[in-house]
């Protein structure tokens, strides 16, 4: 215990605290130190891809697949494994943790999240592409497979070599899955709480059904797309519909919401409060854990899409960032911010959204953020157990009774999250997780020029031949 602590504080504590004025200090963990000035560099060497390269990104997301669906396309579509990502993206993090993140740090921590996003795109970028120009086929589930573990094990372990893997991909690996059975409890549980608080279930009955359901799709070979496929346009549609049906409701408030982020993201009064390190390390961090760029979560998904040119998925995975955290963390932000002050002090997590969905929209409101929250979490656990493929394959070969062992292992993990909260629990998936976004950080860095020679490949033959048509 005492070493999983350490590890813990060294990834998520304070390493370096820098003062500020009016006596507040900015305290950096290791995992702000590695993905932020990351996401910089490689905005600079992508030459500002998320602004260049936006309209670019929904071409690619709307543009035709039918041609290459006639010639038999293996494994799923790009815009297939953005869905598998933006399941995973798009879980509590995006309802709690944004809730969470103005508690402790106020309105302005909504601008630092919206300014992560647009670094944190680039990242998206260059892991996604590497994962297709890494992946293999798989001979199990049909199509591809790949991820950080591949690319870190072609790093490493040169073709030919007599060594079968790389210490660091099976470190990487081996983190993922615990985060991941981490993930799984953290999910049971908030779902369990927000049905026996919005229509007074029993934790025992909603964690039954769900893991009951959970089973039906992960035990069977090729359902958890197809079930995505549905849930997730779905789900996110009606979390933005509803949130623009309340931002139009109060519409007249905008302005003052709007001069609330921007005026407390540098604001006078935190600086002489000495709360700005709290705002902009709150906003920091929720975009980071949010959007997961850099973690090494979304190519996983990435590598199984079939598609024409490794670059275009990159940039299906650069634009799941900005549909996580500038379109549904702002969503969250938004809700929670139109609502008045007095309602909602005193009060967070999940209890505090609901609060905030009752003032707007009455008890409609608690009902909607119940069912929408179980979609979320739901959603999300079938997408990490679709991540889960790739790396329990490359630790334990290709056999059905690992795969299957990992899946029951997980939904084991989901009821009994259901039932009740363990802390050390919760902190395993953020110390997965944190270990994940190390690993794979040391191999995106020397291995980014490939991604980069690919970009520049995909924007002189396919951008150019589709200009001049």
């Amino acid at each position: 215990m005492a070493l999983f602590h350490a590890i813990y504080n060294i990834l998520w504590g304070d390493l370096i605290t820098i003062p500020l004025p009016g006596g507040s200090t900015l305290g950096l963990s290791l995992l702000v130190l590695i993905l932020v000035p990351a996401g910089i560099y490689f905005t600079i060497r992508t030459k500002f891809l998320p602004f260049r390269l936006f309209p670019e990104m929904l071409k690619v997301t709307l543009e035709n697949n039918r041609k290459i669906e006639e010639e038999e396309r293996e494994g799923i579509s790009g815009v297939q494994a953005l869905i598998v990502s933006t399941a995973c993206r798009v879980g509590m993090g995006n309802l709690v943790g944004v809730v969470a993140a103005i508690s402790a740090g106020g309105a302005g921590a909504v601008f630092w999240m919206w300014v992560i996003a647009l670094v944190g795109s680039s990242t998206a970028f260059i892991e996604a592409t590497l994962a297709q120009l890494y992946k293999e086929k798989d001979p199990l589930y049909g199509g591809y497979r790949g991820g950080p573990a591949y690319y870190i094990h072609a790093l490493f372990i040169k073709k030919g070599s007599k060594k079968k893997k790389s210490i660091l991909a099976v470190l990487f690996a081996v983190s993922g899955l615990i985060c991941w059975c981490g993930i799984s409890q953290v999910i049971s549980n908030s779902i369990s709480s927000s049905f026996e608080n919005a229509f007074h279930v029993p934790p025992i009955y909603s964690t039954v059904v769900l893991v009951v359901i959970a089973a039906i799709i992960v035990l069977r070979k090729n359902a958890t797309v197809k079930v995505l496929d549905i849930i997730v346009p779905i789900m996110a549609a009606c979390y933005f519909f509803i949130t623009i049906f309340i931002i139009v409701t109060n519409a007249g408030q905008l302005p003052a919401v709007f001069g609330r982020i921007f005026s407390e993201a540098f604001g006078i009064r935190q600086v002489a409060g000495g709360g700005i390190g709290a705002v902009i390390m709150n906003g920091a961090k929720r975009g980071l854990f949010s959007n997961e760029a850099g973690s090494g979560s979304a190519p996983c998904a990435a590598a199984a899409a079939d598609i024409s040119h490794p670059a275009k998925e990159g940039l299906l995975q650069a634009l799941g960032v900005f549909i996580d955290t500038l379109v549904i963390c702002t969503c969250s932000a938004m809700i929670m911010l139109l609502t008045p002050e007095a309602m909602t002090k005193g009060l967070e997590g999940m209890d505090l959204l609901q609060t905030a969905m009752q003032y707007h929209l009455g008890e409609f409101g608690v009902v909607f953020i119940a069912v929408i929250l179980w979609l979320f979490s739901f959603s999300t656990f079938l997408g990490i157990l679709f991540y889960a493929r790739s790396n329990v394959a490359y630790l334990f070969g290709d056999n059905w009774i690992s795969q299957t062992l990992y899946k029951v292992l997980a939904l084991v993990m989901l009821f009994i999250g259901g039932l009740a909260a363990y802390q050390f629990v919760w902190d395993l998936g953020d110390l997965g997780v944190g270990l994940m976004t190390v690993f794979n950080m040391i191999a995106l860095i020397p291995l980014a020029p490939k991604a980069l020679t690919s970009l520049k490949d995909y924007e002189k033959n396919v951008m150019t031949k589709k200009k001049s048509h």
